[in-house]
């Protein structure tokens, strides 16, 4: 079990250097356009602030790759967070310049640092700490709640950890892994696990690691149709990884062994027109004609689904069942989150396992309509095929 802030003792005057995630939209205007990320912060910094420590934040914005691009600058989110947190956010224009306006915080005051990413020596893979022996004198102590960058083996995520100590997690990490963890290794049975989105290919490692854990897998989305081709059906033009088909038929063949039951789409909404304008019809998951492809789960599909979903006491859910993005096909994704919701009601875990589950959960519902929903898309997606996190792995032990 990793430390957290509430490890820490006494903070008063103390300066706490802290890797966030608030990557967050911005238009034209450079207004911030989702706070979620912002909004997901602000316990820790609060902990923090009510208790005297100078706060330090540490951030990136996009993939300015080391170079310095104003587009990518965080000055207008610090203005947003100015209003988030009700006092002006110190903003630190370069590293370089840093402890001047470090020594100049008093205690609950609050700062947040330019785009880390504009330093080339955040990103590099080597093995030299110079950048991080040179951030480590802004702090007295480190704290990652950036659990979206946590599998980013980068200077402010990981390396950090290792040079400044006490180094420990935020409140919104300690909750991902504490949520995350005790619906891999702890769940309550049955089990389900809802794996989706596009391609095989990226889900191997989810779908591996989750078939030695659940009871029930839900597989939708696009990857579908490869395990339907895998099995000798007509999928039409949908997405298919013909790479893939024996990947599909190995994972088919391990659930069986595993004793673990594979819940596939058995009809499907298809179209001939991706915009959703042409024919749109349900068929057969296996017998999607020439010229159409499989764009949500069929009606048939979508009262299985839940019917399963709704037996479980711990869900996972990872990826969509359908191009929900177009509300013509949200249908099949929107069924599946709404019996995601009533199982949560009715006293069952459920977390929103990143990235597109992510959208179409705050889409359709609130975030407090299930258990946790998670901050970070590469990052879970990650964790939940059992590797280890960079970011997580540096932070002290208790």
């Amino acid at each position: 079990m990793k430390k957290s802030i509430k490890d820490l003792g006494e903070i008063k005057g103390k300066k706490a250097l802290i890797r966030v995630d608030v990557n967050v939209p911005l238009d034209e205007n450079k207004n911030v356009t989702d706070d979620t990320r912002i909004q997901a912060i602000v316990p820790t910094v609060k902990y923090l602030t009510e208790r005297g420590a100078k706060v330090i934040l540490m951030a990136h914005l996009g993939r300015p790759k080391g170079e310095v691009k104003p587009e990518f600058s965080l000055e207008p989110v610090a203005k947003y967070m100015s209003k988030v947190f009700g006092q002006e956010i110190v903003f630190i224009p370069s590293v370089e310049e840093a402890s001047t306006y470090v020594e100049k915080l008093t205690d609950g005051q609050i700062a947040l640092l330019e785009n880390i990413r504009f330093y080339k020596a955040e990103e590099a893979k080597d093995d030299d700490m110079t950048f991080a022996n040179e951030l480590a004198k802004l702090g007295d102590f480190y704290v990652n709640d950036a659990f979206g960058a946590a599998h980013r083996n980068h200077t402010s995520t990981a390396k950090l950890a290792k040079v400044l100590k006490p180094a420990v997690s935020g409140l919104l990490m300690e909750k991902e892994i504490r949520c995350l963890s005790q619906a891999l290794d702890n769940p309550e049975r049955p089990f389900t696990a809802i794996v989706g989105g596009a391609k095989v290919s990226s889900k191997i490692g989810v779908l591996e690691n989750l078939l030695d854990k659940v009871d029930n897998m839900i597989i939708g989305g696009g990857m579908a149709y490869t395990f339907v081709k895998a099995n000798g059906g007509k999928i039409g033009t949908s997405i298919c990884e013909d790479d893939q088909l024996d990947v599909a038929r190995a994972i088919e063949k391990k659930a069986a062994e595993k004793g673990v039951k594979l819940v596939m789409a058995t009809d499907v909404l298809v179209t001939d027109d991706f915009s959703g304008n042409g024919t749109n019809k349900f068929v057969k998951i296996n017998e999607i004609p020439d010229g159409f492809e499989g764009v949500d789960a069929g009606e048939e599909s979508r009262k299985a689904f839940a019917d399963v979903i709704k037996s479980s006491k711990t869900i996972l859910m990872n990826g969509p069942v359908g191009a929900f993005e177009n509300p013509k096909f949200a249908e099949g994704t929107k069924a599946v989150l709404a019996a995601v919701v009533e199982a949560t009601r009715n006293g069952a875990t459920s977390v929103i396992g990143g990235g597109d589950s992510v959208s179409a959960a705050k889409k359709f519902f609130k975030a407090e309509d299930f258990t946790h929903v998670s901050t970070g898309g590469g990052a879970s997606l990650e964790f939940i095929e059992g590797k280890v996190l960079p970011g997580v792995a540096a932070l002290d032990e208790v």
